[in-house]
């Protein structure tokens, strides 16, 4: 047996937020892996996520952006590459020249479809043993503490 070399000096309330944490990168790992076999990153499979969930599924980058917490910046090399590879396209707002809209096609909305039972079993594997009611709960609370921030 290894020797306890480390003893933390967390409070239970920052063991809580670490936990969270760990929980939230055990997640993007594990269904990370899900999306490389379609030649997704994490990232560029919540970009279609929030195209699909959209009038007309398309929407602008600004909104995309601020709707997955990404800088603006980041979001350009994103839909490039998501463009270059057929999930969507990216055309001038003809409201404002300025603005880019970005539309998932349906490449991208057949992808989705695709991973939607791999992404599913990986969410059941990870809260196997977790009641409906405690799901329910965890994701109040969770809330909660998010409207404090």
């Amino acid at each position: 047996m290894a020797e306890k070399t480390y003893k933390s000096d967390l409070t239970d309330s920052e063991k809580l937020l670490m936990a969270i944490i760990r929980v939230g990168e055990q997640y993007k790992r594990v269904v990370s892996s899900v999306f490389r076999k379609y030649g997704l990153s994490f990232p560029q499979y919540n970009i279609l996520r929030v195209l699909n969930a959209s009038d007309n599924k398309q929407t602008k980058t600004t909104t995309v952006s601020r709707i997955m917490l990404v800088p603006p910046a980041n979001m350009t090399g994103l839909a490039k590459r998501l463009e270059k590879n057929g999930y969507i396209i990216r055309k001038s707002d003809p409201n404002d020249e300025r603005a880019t809209i970005l539309e998932i096609t349906e490449k991208g909305l057949e992808t989705l479809r695709k991973i939607e039972n791999d992404k599913d079993i990986c969410v059941k594997d990870m809260l196997e043993g977790f009641t409906e009611k405690e799901i329910g709960d965890l994701l109040y609370n969770i809330k909660r503490l998010l409207k404090k921030s």
